[in-house]
């Protein structure tokens, strides 16, 4: 199993109304050395296979299909394999 965070963005092409509107609200609070703001989406999943490379396969086919929009976004992820716990009853 694989556990895979990715990270979504606007092109750096795409104008990001909201990156603007809070590196506004930063520099009204004072914090006038940030600049560049730009606002993404972070997602996490699991992915149940055994393979890595089917894993990034499942992964990279989810984010082109559904989790970006191709015209407007780029994504990257990274896959981290976990280990399946074993519950003991009793």
């Amino acid at each position: 199993m694989f556990k895979a965070k990715i990270t979504v963005t606007l092109r750096t092409s795409i104008l990001d109304p909201q990156g603007k509107a809070v590196e506004h609200g930063l520099h009204s609070m004072g914090y006038t050395s940030v600049s560049g703001v730009r606002i993404g989406k972070h997602i996490e999943l699991e992915v149940h296979t055994e393979s890595r490379d089917e894993a990034e396969r499942v992964v990279k086919e989810a984010c082109e299909r559904l989790l970006s929009n191709p015209v407007m976004e780029d994504f990257s992820f990274t896959l981290e394999s976990v280990k399946r716990s074993v519950h003991a009853e009793g």
